[in-house]
């Protein structure tokens, strides 16, 4: 099958459904696959000549913009939603020469060009909402809510209910959407998804350039949270519930690893300062490659107190890497987490979260590692990317199938 891919950026700083993209695309291809992205990029940004997938960019470039100057804090509103002119037109004169499509996440220019290219063609497709759905984000923006329930009557809605077929990561994400908006008539499929077992290269060497990377952690063991530094992520109770517990109790730091998109991590820093832990925190930035690897291979343990997370890809990399995890059961994963003995699950509070450390730090040197052999047996189980691939293509023939039959 020759697969596009809409999704509104291919920029690796967005996060686990890009790697999600990357990993399963390099899956479909071992298996005579041909996946190729669409995507509201700038033509000239950076990081498109790096990424393994032809990416078709439709934004504008950074040249045609006028480049962008150290005053301007952030760009328009009709460039951060992604409007390009020329989506629409590209996805109606191409879409034919695709077996089928797949529109990775909502409520972006993507999925509005996706809708008006899409919806009563030929061409069959199915989407990914990547948490997107979740209630979480009604009760935390009623406001925004309130307007994507009159974009969805136009866009989101429709495309929804028209595609062959609504992925969900998770029997929890596809409970958790469910009447999100109305009117809600999808036809629902849960999907495996994950990432590529990582067991593969040198710990020691990975460890290395890791610590490299931070000198001010030394050889001290310690915590590790790896995503983006985000409200959404429970990142203040992350830092309270460890000066509270895991800094009182034990000689563990802790690392936040992640890019700072909406400038918490001075809020966060202050916070730690004024806990007196300032020291024990360290703040690398976004990790990549060996030293991502170095990192959850170097850490006792992994946490993530998020307070919405449709999957949580990096769970499923800690859990390759054979790391107990410790989780909120706001991460869809979570049944799996605690069914198979892979960590610990609380709730996304400042007690739920002191919980995960004290269960933690209680275990002894072997019942950690026991938990760590459990974790990464439940990836090989659940989470192996090779699964995932195979359940997706599988959907997709099924798919292009039946719009073989109904032409």
């Amino acid at each position: 099958m020759k697969i596009l891919r809409i999704i509104s950026s291919a920029d690796p700083v967005h996060g686990g459904p890009v790697e999600g993209v990357f990993r399963v695309g390099a899956e479909l291809e071992r298996l005579g696959h041909v996946q190729e992205l669409m995507t509201l990029d700038a033509p000239d940004a950076p990081f498109i000549a790096t990424v393994q997938a032809r990416v078709i960019a439709m934004g504008a470039s950074d040249s045609a913009l006028g480049g962008r100057t150290a005053e301007m804090k952030q760009p328009p509103l009709w460039q951060r939603f992604g409007y390009t002119p020329h989506a629409i037109p590209w996805i109606r004169a191409h879409r034919g020469d695709y077996d089928a499509v797949i529109v990775s996440g909502l409520w972006n220019y993507a999925t509005v060009a996706a809708r008006w290219g899409l919806v009563g063609s030929e061409t069959p497709y199915v989407v990914f909402t990547h948490g997107m759905l979740d209630p979480w984000f009604k009760e935390s923006y009623p406001l925004k809510a309130a307007a994507k329930q009159a974009v969805w009557l136009v866009n989101e809605g429709p495309l929804l209910n028209n595609a062959h077929r609504v992925l969900f990561t998770s029997e929890e994400e596809k409970l958790r959407s469910r009447g999100a908006f109305k009117p809600y008539r999808v036809r629902e499929e849960v999907v495996a998804y994950g990432t590529a077992d990582v067991a593969v290269g040198n710990e020691a060497d990975e460890v290395a350039v890791f610590r490299a990377t931070l000198p001010s952690l030394g050889d001290r063991p310690f915590l590790l949270y790896l995503s983006r530094i985000h409200e959404k992520k429970g990142c203040d109770l992350l830092v309270e519930a460890f000066a509270d517990v895991v800094a009182r109790e034990s000689g563990l730091d802790l690392v936040i690893a992640g890019p700072d998109q909406t400038g918490l991590k001075a809020t966060l820093q202050a916070l730690a300062a004024s806990r007196g832990i300032a020291n024990r925190i360290h703040w690398p930035g976004m990790l990549k490659g060996t030293a991502k690897w170095g990192a959850f291979r170097a850490a006792e343990a992994f946490i993530l107190p998020s307070h919405q997370e449709n999957f949580g890809i990096v769970v499923a990399e800690a859990m390759a890497c054979g790391r107990p995890v410790l989780v909120s059961d706001k991460v869809n994963i979570w049944r799996e987490v605690e069914a198979d003995g892979a960590g610990f699950v609380e709730p996304d509070t400042l007690a739920g979260t002191r919980d995960l450390f004290a269960r933690f730090l209680s275990l002894d040197e072997n019942e950690r590692a026991v938990m760590g052999a459990a974790a990464r047996a439940c990836f090989l189980r659940c989470f192996e990317i090779r699964n995932a691939a195979r359940n997706l293509e599988a959907v997709l023939e099924q798919a292009v199938a039946g719009g073989r039959q109904a032409a």
